[in-house]
């Protein structure tokens, strides 16, 4: 069973009817007991990084996701917000995070070169991938994935970067350590590939 962790925000539905298309069971479900017992945990979803973290205090998750989930090596996977929360603070509501990953997240640049960039990033993003990873396998490199973002991910230690992405900046856009996957880019909004990869997570033993 895979736990989809219900913190009160962001795509849980669209999340769990992918899985369902690709035939994984999965829960949406905000019960430390049933996160703890899933074989995989997804961090879904769309918001801000303090109220994503304020709603994950609220309901106890906090030490459960880091502790019972990250550090006791049950396959997770992050995906928008559950990327940016893994790290350490992010510029958005100052929020103190997850503190999974060492990091930051930063807001893109208002301007380059002199030019206003809109911002939030919404819309599909060529991505690179920079590290090889299974679960990248059976999607081409610089194929394009659906963006929908302010800020983004920078870890500490960039060699855990496993794909990039370009808005104004070049930005990390995906991140792998050990049992530990997360993507900037939303895997149920982004077609077959978003599909492939979100399948790859729920087949790869990490």
């Amino acid at each position: 069973m895979i736990a989809i962790v219900d913190y009160k925000a962001g795509n849980l539905t669209s999340v769990q009817r992918a899985l369902e298309f690709l035939g994984h069971q999965s829960e949406i479900t905000d019960r430390a007991e049933r996160i703890v017992a899933a074989d995989r945990v997804i961090l879904p979803g769309v918001g801000a990084a303090g109220a994503t973290m304020e709603n994950l205090r609220a309901l106890g998750l906090v030490e459960v996701l880091r502790d019972d989930v990250a550090r006791a090596g049950k396959p997770f996977l992050g995906i928008c917000i559950g990327i940016q929360v893994l790290l350490d603070r992010s510029e958005e509501d100052d929020a103190a995070c997850l503190g999974i990953i060492a990091g930051r997240v930063v807001r893109y640049p208002r301007s380059v070169d002199g030019r206003p960039l809109k911002v939030p990033q919404i819309g599909w993003n060529r991505v690179r991938q920079t590290r090889p990873h299974r679960v990248f396998a059976g999607v081409p490199d610089n194929t394009h994935f659906y963006f929908v973002n302010s800020y983004y991910p920078v870890p500490d230690d960039p060699s855990i970067a496993i794909a990039a992405s370009d808005y104004g900046v070049a930005f990390t856009a995906a991140i792998a350590r050990d049992n530990v996957l997360a993507t900037q880019f939303h895997l149920e909004k982004s077609g077959a590939a978003g599909l492939k990869l979100l399948d790859n997570f729920c087949r790869l033993g990490c």
